[in-house]
C-alpha cells in the first residue's frame, strides 16, 4: 500500500529540502512569512523523512558521530592544584 506522505517527501527535490532547512533555521519562509507552530512541526517531519530517504547518515539533521574516540595523544588535561580552598 502506498503512503501518500512518503511519496510526497520522496518526490521533493534538494532545493525544496534546503528551503525547508532554511525556514526551520530562521523561522520564516523564503518570502518572509513566519512559520506557524503547525508548519514548523510538519516541516521538521518532512526534513527528517527526506534526509532518511536521500542522505547518508552523517549528513542527516541531528546526526551524532558516535564512532570516533579522541586519541590519548590529543588529550590536553592538566592536573588541578588546590590552594587556600580554591581550585587554580
Amino acid at each position: 500500500m502506498a503512503d501518500p506522505y512518503l511519496d510526497t517527501v520522496r518526490a521533493m527535490g534538494p532545493d525544496v529540502y534546503e528551503r525547508m532547512l532554511q525556514a526551520l533555521a530562521t523561522g520564516q519562509w523564503p518570502d518572509g512569512r513566519v512559520l506557524s507552530d503547525e508548519q514548523r512541526e510538519h516541516t521538521m517531519r518532512a526534513v527528517i523523512a527526506w534526509g532518511d530517504l536521500h542522505l547518508p547518515p552523517e549528513q542527516r539533521v541531528g546526526y551524532i558521530d558516535k564512532g570516533h574516540k579522541a586519541s590519548d595523544s590529543s588529550d590536553d588535561t592538566q592536573a588541578m592544584t588546590w590552594l587556600d580552598g580554591e581550585c587554580k
